[in-house]
């Protein structure tokens, strides 16, 4: 009787990704512990609000 338990490599790490996300929390774009005030969250907003105005 063969042992099938040999044939397949080991098993992956569970919960992990299989790859890295370039916005990952604690890489370059997201460092850890960077956090933005409420007055830079509301500067950021206001602008991207007034880009899509000038799209349209």
């Amino acid at each position: 009787m063969p042992d099938y338990s040999k044939q397949y490599s080991g098993n992956t790490p569970k919960g992990q990704p299989r790859h890295q996300e370039h916005n990952q929390f604690g890489g370059k774009a997201k460092p850890f512990g960077a956090k933005e005030t409420k007055a830079e969250l509301l500067a950021r907003m206001k602008a991207a609000a007034e880009k899509n105005k000038q799209a349209d």
